[in-house]
């Protein structure tokens, strides 16, 4: 039997939330196509709300930022933290930071996130968004049973980092 606590494994998993709800900015060509239904739409959008709720609060688009801040400093540089936790907290993090660093060379390339543009600005839009939903599923599953998620190259800095 895994030694992780449930109430870890619940905010462990929780900390993809993060990364989930800035993917959603690629979700707009991906749903346009009306191949998802809106009962399934929904369940994707709903655990996304309160974070971007959240971050509709803070004021000039600072919102993603503060709370990137917030979680590394309160959860992966506190050392009192369970390893558990702070593992999957700076995971998550890396994962949001190449979203933003992804959604940011979208523009310098003429494309807006979040809007349905050509057929090469929607081909990444879809890229992206679909890429995030694997992986959350994937640390959601993993998380769930109790392991780390393994991403490649990823789950490595994150270790070096956090040791």
């Amino acid at each position: 039997m895994n030694s992780i606590p449930l109430w870890q494994r619940g905010l462990g998993l929780a900390m993809y939330l993060l990364p989930w709800s800035d993917a959603f900015v690629f979700s707009r060509p991906f749903f346009g196509l009306e191949l998802v239904p809106l009962s399934v739409r929904t369940a994707l959008i709903l655990p996304a709300l309160p974070l971007n709720w959240i971050n509709s609060l803070v004021p000039f688009g600072l919102g993603p930022m503060l709370l990137l801040l917030a979680l590394f400093f309160a959860v992966v540089r506190n050392p009192q933290a369970p390893y558990f936790l702070r593992f999957n907290a700076l995971q998550a993090i890396l994962v949001d930071i190449i979203l933003l660093a992804a959604g940011y060379g979208l523009v310098v390339f003429g494309c807006r996130p979040g809007s349905v543009g050509g057929f090469t600005c929607d081909t990444f839009g879809n890229t992206l968004f679909l890429g995030s939903l694997l992986l959350v599923i994937f640390a959601f599953v993993e998380c769930i049973r109790g392991r780390e998620p393994e991403l490649p190259s990823l789950s490595d800095a994150v270790r070096l980092q956090l040791f």
